[in-house]
Protein backbone atom coordinates (compact mmCIF):
# COMPACT_ATOMS: atom_id res chain seq x y z
CA UNK A 1 0.00 0.00 0.00
CA UNK A 2 2.50 2.44 1.36
CA UNK A 3 4.99 1.59 -1.95
CA UNK A 4 1.95 2.07 -4.18
CA UNK A 5 1.13 5.59 -3.06
CA UNK A 6 4.92 6.56 -3.32
CA UNK A 7 4.99 5.00 -6.90
CA UNK A 8 1.62 7.26 -8.21
CA UNK A 9 3.54 10.03 -6.27
CA UNK A 10 6.91 9.97 -7.93
CA UNK A 11 4.57 9.28 -11.31
CA UNK A 12 3.69 12.67 -10.74
CA UNK A 13 7.17 14.14 -11.74
CA UNK A 14 7.58 12.50 -14.87
CA UNK A 15 7.27 13.82 -18.40
CA UNK A 16 9.15 17.32 -17.91
CA UNK A 17 11.30 18.41 -20.20
CA UNK A 18 15.07 18.91 -19.48
CA UNK A 19 14.50 23.04 -19.34
CA UNK A 20 11.92 22.48 -17.19
CA UNK A 21 13.65 20.53 -14.61
CA UNK A 22 16.82 23.34 -14.37
CA UNK A 23 14.25 26.05 -14.48
CA UNK A 24 13.04 24.38 -11.30
CA UNK A 25 16.54 23.42 -9.59
CA UNK A 26 17.77 27.88 -10.01
CA UNK A 27 14.06 28.36 -8.43
CA UNK A 28 15.26 26.92 -6.15
CA UNK A 29 18.24 27.95 -5.15
CA UNK A 30 16.72 31.09 -5.68
CA UNK A 31 13.54 31.04 -3.36
CA UNK A 32 16.18 29.47 -0.45
CA UNK A 33 17.84 32.59 -0.88
CA UNK A 34 14.65 34.74 -0.44
CA UNK A 35 14.58 35.33 3.21
CA UNK A 36 13.93 39.51 3.07
CA UNK A 37 10.55 39.25 2.02
CA UNK A 38 9.12 36.93 5.20
CA UNK A 39 10.77 39.45 7.93
CA UNK A 40 10.52 43.04 5.77
CA UNK A 41 7.81 43.94 7.58
CA UNK A 42 9.37 42.93 11.32
CA UNK A 43 13.21 44.26 10.16
CA UNK A 44 10.93 47.75 9.44
CA UNK A 45 9.58 47.81 12.68
CA UNK A 46 12.03 46.03 14.81
CA UNK A 47 15.57 47.14 13.28
CA UNK A 48 14.33 50.99 11.72
CA UNK A 49 11.63 51.80 14.20
CA UNK A 50 9.03 52.39 11.45
CA UNK A 51 5.62 53.02 12.69
CA UNK A 52 2.72 50.93 11.17
CA UNK A 53 1.47 53.50 8.65
CA UNK A 54 5.29 53.64 7.57
CA UNK A 55 5.62 50.06 6.96
CA UNK A 56 2.57 50.02 5.08
CA UNK A 57 3.81 53.24 3.16
CA UNK A 58 6.80 51.20 2.30
CA UNK A 59 4.89 48.43 1.00
CA UNK A 60 2.94 50.35 -1.01
CA UNK A 61 5.83 51.20 -3.01
CA UNK A 62 6.87 47.68 -3.10
CA UNK A 63 3.82 46.91 -4.33
CA UNK A 64 4.21 49.33 -7.06
CA UNK A 65 7.30 48.68 -8.29
CA UNK A 66 6.09 44.82 -8.21
CA UNK A 67 3.09 45.77 -10.07
CA UNK A 68 5.08 47.93 -13.10
CA UNK A 69 7.06 45.27 -13.38
CA UNK A 70 4.95 43.23 -13.78
CA UNK A 71 3.40 44.43 -16.52
CA UNK A 72 6.89 45.89 -17.98
CA UNK A 73 7.85 42.24 -17.67
CA UNK A 74 5.23 40.62 -19.87
CA UNK A 75 5.34 43.38 -22.27
CA UNK A 76 9.12 43.04 -22.95
CA UNK A 77 8.80 39.34 -23.18
CA UNK A 78 6.64 39.63 -25.88
CA UNK A 79 8.77 41.77 -27.68
CA UNK A 80 12.12 40.56 -26.90
CA UNK A 81 11.76 36.96 -25.61
CA UNK A 82 11.41 35.85 -22.17
CA UNK A 83 14.84 34.74 -22.22
CA UNK A 84 16.77 37.91 -21.97
CA UNK A 85 13.78 39.43 -19.42
CA UNK A 86 14.78 36.63 -17.02
CA UNK A 87 18.53 36.80 -16.84
CA UNK A 88 18.68 41.12 -16.98
CA UNK A 89 16.33 40.77 -14.18
CA UNK A 90 17.25 38.29 -11.95
CA UNK A 91 21.02 39.48 -12.38
CA UNK A 92 20.41 43.25 -11.94
CA UNK A 93 18.12 42.72 -8.81
CA UNK A 94 20.82 40.91 -7.37
CA UNK A 95 23.13 43.52 -7.18
CA UNK A 96 20.93 45.81 -6.06
CA UNK A 97 19.86 43.91 -2.76
CA UNK A 98 23.17 44.42 -2.26
CA UNK A 99 23.00 48.11 -2.22
CA UNK A 100 18.97 48.50 -0.28
CA UNK A 101 20.87 47.40 2.98
CA UNK A 102 22.21 51.23 3.12
CA UNK A 103 18.62 52.40 2.53
CA UNK A 104 17.42 53.15 6.31
CA UNK A 105 15.07 56.07 5.85
CA UNK A 106 11.80 56.15 5.33
CA UNK A 107 12.17 58.73 2.36
CA UNK A 108 14.86 56.18 0.45
CA UNK A 109 13.45 52.96 1.62
CA UNK A 110 10.39 53.71 -0.38
CA UNK A 111 12.31 54.79 -3.52
CA UNK A 112 14.57 51.71 -3.03
CA UNK A 113 11.45 49.05 -2.69
CA UNK A 114 10.14 50.94 -5.62
CA UNK A 115 13.50 50.50 -7.80
CA UNK A 116 14.16 46.79 -6.88
CA UNK A 117 10.88 45.37 -7.21
CA UNK A 118 10.43 47.20 -10.53
CA UNK A 119 13.29 45.34 -11.97
CA UNK A 120 12.98 42.30 -9.62
CA UNK A 121 9.50 41.22 -10.75
CA UNK A 122 10.07 41.56 -14.58
CA UNK A 123 11.43 38.11 -14.00
CA UNK A 124 7.54 36.59 -13.34
CA UNK A 125 5.95 36.96 -16.47
CA UNK A 126 8.93 35.93 -18.54
CA UNK A 127 9.06 32.58 -16.31
CA UNK A 128 5.88 31.71 -16.74
CA UNK A 129 6.02 31.98 -20.19
CA UNK A 130 8.70 30.04 -20.54
CA UNK A 131 7.01 27.25 -18.99
CA UNK A 132 4.08 27.21 -21.49
CA UNK A 133 7.37 27.02 -23.95
CA UNK A 134 9.75 24.62 -22.41
CA UNK A 135 6.70 22.28 -21.30
CA UNK A 136 4.36 19.62 -23.02
CA UNK A 137 0.60 20.93 -23.48
CA UNK A 138 -0.28 18.10 -21.97
CA UNK A 139 1.49 18.51 -18.84
CA UNK A 140 1.61 22.67 -18.62
CA UNK A 141 -0.24 22.71 -15.21
CA UNK A 142 2.27 20.21 -13.77
CA UNK A 143 5.17 22.00 -14.93
CA UNK A 144 4.16 24.83 -13.53
CA UNK A 145 3.03 23.15 -10.39
CA UNK A 146 6.69 21.58 -9.90
CA UNK A 147 8.05 25.30 -10.52
CA UNK A 148 5.89 26.38 -7.67
CA UNK A 149 7.07 23.04 -5.55
CA UNK A 150 11.03 24.52 -6.23
CA UNK A 151 9.32 27.26 -4.83
CA UNK A 152 7.78 25.98 -1.86
CA UNK A 153 10.82 24.13 -0.76
CA UNK A 154 13.02 27.21 -1.10
CA UNK A 155 10.51 28.79 1.00
CA UNK A 156 10.65 25.67 3.16
CA UNK A 157 14.40 26.71 3.87
CA UNK A 158 14.78 30.35 3.82
CA UNK A 159 12.36 31.67 6.48
CA UNK A 160 14.00 28.71 9.08
CA UNK A 161 17.59 30.25 8.12
CA UNK A 162 16.96 33.85 7.67
CA UNK A 163 15.72 33.43 11.12
CA UNK A 164 18.95 31.93 12.38
CA UNK A 165 20.73 34.40 10.42
CA UNK A 166 18.86 37.70 12.12
CA UNK A 167 19.96 36.07 15.59
CA UNK A 168 23.32 35.10 14.63
CA UNK A 169 24.45 38.53 12.28
CA UNK A 170 20.99 40.79 11.98
CA UNK A 171 19.13 41.66 8.88
CA UNK A 172 21.46 42.75 6.60
CA UNK A 173 23.07 39.41 6.33
CA UNK A 174 19.64 39.23 4.84
CA UNK A 175 20.39 41.03 1.76
CA UNK A 176 23.41 39.65 1.10
CA UNK A 177 22.09 35.66 0.99
CA UNK A 178 19.20 37.22 -1.37
CA UNK A 179 21.39 38.94 -3.64
CA UNK A 180 24.00 36.40 -3.47
CA UNK A 181 21.16 33.54 -4.99
CA UNK A 182 19.49 35.92 -7.42
CA UNK A 183 23.05 36.09 -9.16
CA UNK A 184 24.14 32.32 -8.74
CA UNK A 185 20.59 31.09 -10.02
CA UNK A 186 20.16 32.89 -13.05
CA UNK A 187 23.93 32.71 -14.20
CA UNK A 188 23.27 28.53 -13.88
CA UNK A 189 20.31 29.09 -15.96
CA UNK A 190 21.96 30.88 -18.65
CA UNK A 191 24.83 28.59 -18.99
CA UNK A 192 22.69 25.29 -18.74
CA UNK A 193 19.24 26.47 -20.85
CA UNK A 194 19.75 27.69 -24.94
CA UNK A 195 16.92 30.17 -25.81
CA UNK A 196 14.31 28.58 -28.04
CA UNK A 197 13.22 30.23 -30.88
CA UNK A 198 10.04 30.30 -32.83
CA UNK A 199 10.03 28.12 -35.45
CA UNK A 200 8.89 29.21 -38.94
CA UNK A 201 5.27 27.57 -38.80
CA UNK A 202 4.86 29.01 -35.22
CA UNK A 203 5.52 32.40 -35.95
CA UNK A 204 3.00 32.05 -39.10
CA UNK A 205 0.60 30.54 -36.56
CA UNK A 206 0.62 33.59 -34.14
CA UNK A 207 0.95 36.15 -36.99
CA UNK A 208 -2.50 34.70 -38.38
CA UNK A 209 -4.21 34.40 -34.80
CA UNK A 210 -7.29 36.83 -34.46
CA UNK A 211 -5.46 40.39 -32.60
CA UNK A 212 -8.45 40.85 -30.00
CA UNK A 213 -8.28 43.22 -27.20
CA UNK A 214 -7.17 41.68 -23.56
CA UNK A 215 -10.06 44.81 -22.23
CA UNK A 216 -12.73 43.05 -24.41
CA UNK A 217 -11.96 40.04 -22.89
CA UNK A 218 -14.76 40.02 -20.15
CA UNK A 219 -14.04 36.95 -18.61
CA UNK A 220 -10.08 37.35 -18.26
CA UNK A 221 -10.80 40.54 -16.39
CA UNK A 222 -13.10 39.34 -14.02
CA UNK A 223 -10.67 36.66 -13.26
CA UNK A 224 -8.03 39.67 -12.77
CA UNK A 225 -10.16 40.43 -9.72
CA UNK A 226 -10.18 36.94 -8.62
CA UNK A 227 -6.51 36.37 -8.45
CA UNK A 228 -5.86 40.02 -6.74
CA UNK A 229 -8.56 39.47 -4.17
CA UNK A 230 -7.26 35.54 -3.27
CA UNK A 231 -3.47 36.92 -3.13
CA UNK A 232 -4.89 39.80 -1.12
CA UNK A 233 -6.05 37.23 1.56
CA UNK A 234 -3.23 35.06 0.98
CA UNK A 235 -0.29 37.35 1.56
CA UNK A 236 -1.53 38.05 4.86
CA UNK A 237 0.83 35.51 5.80
CA UNK A 238 4.00 37.29 4.80
CA UNK A 239 2.65 41.02 6.74
CA UNK A 240 0.26 40.83 9.49
CA UNK A 241 0.52 37.25 10.59
CA UNK A 242 4.41 37.49 11.08
CA UNK A 243 3.62 41.10 13.83
CA UNK A 244 0.19 38.71 15.08
CA UNK A 245 2.71 35.89 15.72
CA UNK A 246 5.18 37.97 17.90
CA UNK A 247 2.75 40.61 19.43
CA UNK A 248 -0.25 37.82 20.41
CA UNK A 249 1.87 34.84 21.39
CA UNK A 250 5.57 36.35 21.54
CA UNK A 251 6.47 33.88 19.00
CA UNK A 252 10.23 34.39 17.95
CA UNK A 253 11.64 35.42 14.11
CA UNK A 254 13.05 31.54 14.65
CA UNK A 255 9.53 30.05 15.82
CA UNK A 256 7.41 32.09 13.00
CA UNK A 257 9.90 30.79 10.07
CA UNK A 258 9.24 27.32 11.43
CA UNK A 259 5.07 27.83 10.57
CA UNK A 260 5.99 29.32 6.86
CA UNK A 261 8.81 26.52 6.63
CA UNK A 262 5.24 23.70 7.54
CA UNK A 263 3.46 25.83 5.17
CA UNK A 264 6.08 25.17 2.43
CA UNK A 265 6.22 21.36 3.72
CA UNK A 266 2.14 21.19 3.00
CA UNK A 267 3.01 22.44 -0.16
CA UNK A 268 5.41 20.03 -1.31
CA UNK A 269 3.54 16.81 -0.23
CA UNK A 270 0.07 17.62 -1.35
CA UNK A 271 0.70 20.18 -4.67
CA UNK A 272 1.75 17.52 -7.14
CA UNK A 273 -0.54 14.25 -6.43
CA UNK A 274 -3.56 16.85 -6.60
CA UNK A 275 -2.39 19.01 -9.57
CA UNK A 276 -1.61 15.49 -10.89
CA UNK A 277 -5.73 13.81 -10.31
CA UNK A 278 -7.14 16.83 -11.67
CA UNK A 279 -5.31 16.49 -15.12
CA UNK A 280 -6.05 12.59 -15.02
CA UNK A 281 -9.60 13.72 -14.10
CA UNK A 282 -10.06 16.62 -16.80
CA UNK A 283 -11.52 18.58 -13.73
CA UNK A 284 -12.36 21.88 -14.74
CA UNK A 285 -9.72 24.40 -13.78
CA UNK A 286 -11.88 27.09 -11.79
CA UNK A 287 -13.18 24.52 -9.43
CA UNK A 288 -9.95 23.45 -7.45
CA UNK A 289 -9.42 27.92 -7.73
CA UNK A 290 -12.92 28.44 -6.04
CA UNK A 291 -12.20 25.59 -3.25
CA UNK A 292 -8.69 27.50 -2.83
CA UNK A 293 -10.59 30.46 -1.71
CA UNK A 294 -12.43 28.91 0.37
CA UNK A 295 -10.07 27.25 1.91
CA UNK A 296 -8.55 30.74 2.77
CA UNK A 297 -11.80 32.18 3.98
CA UNK A 298 -11.63 29.33 6.52
CA UNK A 299 -7.96 30.12 7.57
CA UNK A 300 -9.00 33.44 8.98
CA UNK A 301 -12.12 32.69 10.38
CA UNK A 302 -10.34 29.84 12.72
CA UNK A 303 -8.06 33.42 14.64
CA UNK A 304 -11.06 35.07 15.53
CA UNK A 305 -10.87 32.44 17.92
CA UNK A 306 -7.76 33.13 19.34
CA UNK A 307 -7.46 32.22 23.13
CA UNK A 308 -5.17 29.13 21.85
CA UNK A 309 -1.90 29.33 20.42
CA UNK A 310 -3.10 26.10 18.09
CA UNK A 311 -5.13 27.95 15.88
CA UNK A 312 -1.79 29.72 14.48
CA UNK A 313 -1.22 25.94 13.04
CA UNK A 314 -4.78 25.80 11.79
CA UNK A 315 -4.60 28.85 10.24
CA UNK A 316 -1.42 27.81 8.35
CA UNK A 317 -3.21 24.60 7.51
CA UNK A 318 -5.65 25.98 5.51
CA UNK A 319 -3.85 28.82 4.01
CA UNK A 320 -1.44 26.25 2.57
CA UNK A 321 -4.50 23.84 1.38
CA UNK A 322 -5.91 27.44 -0.29
CA UNK A 323 -2.56 27.89 -2.21
CA UNK A 324 -2.33 24.46 -3.39
CA UNK A 325 -5.78 24.69 -5.00
CA UNK A 326 -5.74 28.17 -6.34
CA UNK A 327 -2.52 29.13 -7.18
CA UNK A 328 -1.25 26.69 -9.87
CA UNK A 329 -4.86 26.08 -11.46
CA UNK A 330 -5.33 30.18 -12.23
CA UNK A 331 -1.79 30.16 -13.86
CA UNK A 332 -3.15 27.27 -15.59
CA UNK A 333 -6.52 28.83 -16.68
CA UNK A 334 -4.40 32.14 -17.66
CA UNK A 335 -2.08 29.97 -19.51
CA UNK A 336 -4.82 28.26 -21.38
CA UNK A 337 -6.87 31.38 -22.16
CA UNK A 338 -4.29 33.74 -23.55
CA UNK A 339 -3.51 34.05 -27.27
CA UNK A 340 0.23 32.76 -28.17
CA UNK A 341 1.33 36.43 -29.63
CA UNK A 342 -0.03 37.51 -26.63
CA UNK A 343 0.86 35.73 -23.57
CA UNK A 344 3.26 37.70 -22.32
CA UNK A 345 0.80 40.47 -22.03
CA UNK A 346 -1.46 38.30 -20.31
CA UNK A 347 0.73 37.20 -17.94
CA UNK A 348 1.90 40.74 -17.36
CA UNK A 349 -1.23 41.27 -16.19
CA UNK A 350 -1.97 38.01 -14.16
CA UNK A 351 1.68 38.63 -12.54
CA UNK A 352 0.46 42.63 -11.96
CA UNK A 353 -2.42 41.01 -9.60
CA UNK A 354 -0.39 39.52 -7.27
CA UNK A 355 1.73 42.60 -6.84
CA UNK A 356 -1.02 44.72 -6.49
CA UNK A 357 -2.21 42.49 -3.66
CA UNK A 358 1.10 42.96 -1.71
CA UNK A 359 0.83 46.58 -1.84
CA UNK A 360 -2.98 46.98 -0.91
CA UNK A 361 -3.09 43.98 1.27
CA UNK A 362 -0.35 45.49 3.24
CA UNK A 363 -1.65 48.84 3.71
CA UNK A 364 -4.96 47.99 4.23
CA UNK A 365 -4.15 44.98 6.78
CA UNK A 366 -1.63 47.46 8.77
CA UNK A 367 -4.18 50.28 8.46
CA UNK A 368 -7.14 48.32 10.00
CA UNK A 369 -4.38 46.58 12.68
CA UNK A 370 -3.69 50.28 13.52
CA UNK A 371 -7.11 51.55 13.50
CA UNK A 372 -9.16 48.38 14.97
CA UNK A 373 -7.01 45.66 16.02
CA UNK A 374 -6.04 42.22 14.64
CA UNK A 375 -9.42 40.56 14.79
CA UNK A 376 -10.92 43.41 12.55
CA UNK A 377 -8.19 42.64 9.65
CA UNK A 378 -9.18 38.93 10.04
CA UNK A 379 -12.62 39.57 9.73
CA UNK A 380 -12.50 41.91 6.56
CA UNK A 381 -9.49 39.05 5.38
CA UNK A 382 -12.41 36.17 5.18
CA UNK A 383 -15.35 38.82 3.82
CA UNK A 384 -13.03 39.82 1.24
CA UNK A 385 -12.34 35.76 0.50
CA UNK A 386 -15.75 34.71 0.41
CA UNK A 387 -16.50 37.71 -2.56
CA UNK A 388 -13.84 35.74 -4.21
CA UNK A 389 -15.71 32.56 -3.73
CA UNK A 390 -18.49 34.38 -5.09
CA UNK A 391 -17.32 36.24 -8.43
CA UNK A 392 -14.92 32.23 -9.16
CA UNK A 393 -19.22 30.82 -9.00
CA UNK A 394 -19.78 33.31 -11.72
CA UNK A 395 -17.13 33.08 -14.20
CA UNK A 396 -17.91 29.19 -14.20
CA UNK A 397 -20.81 30.17 -15.48
CA UNK A 398 -19.43 31.99 -17.89
CA UNK A 399 -17.14 29.97 -19.74
CA UNK A 400 -19.92 26.79 -19.50
CA UNK A 401 -22.23 29.48 -21.65
CA UNK A 402 -19.02 30.08 -23.81
CA UNK A 403 -18.74 26.46 -25.28
CA UNK A 404 -22.14 26.11 -25.90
Amino acid sequence: MLQTAFSRYINNFRGFSREIWILAIITFVNRAGTMVLPFLTKYMREDLKFSYEQIGTVMVFFGLGSALGSWLGGRLADKFGFYKIMVGSLFTSGCLFFAIQYARSFESLCFAMFGIMLIADMFRPAMFVSIGTYAKPENRVRAFTLVRLAVNLGFAAGPAMGGLIIMGIGYRGLFWADGTTCIVSILAFALLVKEKKKTAVAHHQDENEPDTSIWKDKVFLIFLFISFAVSMVFFQILTTLPLYHYEKYGLTEFQTGLLLTFNGLLVFLFEMPIVGFCERKNIDKLRPVFLGALCMVLGFVVLLFDGWAGVLLINIVFLSFGEIFAFPFSNGFVQNRAPKKKAGAYMGLYTMMFSLAHMLNSKIGMGIVSNFGYMANWGFMAAFGLFACGLTAYVMKLTAEEVR
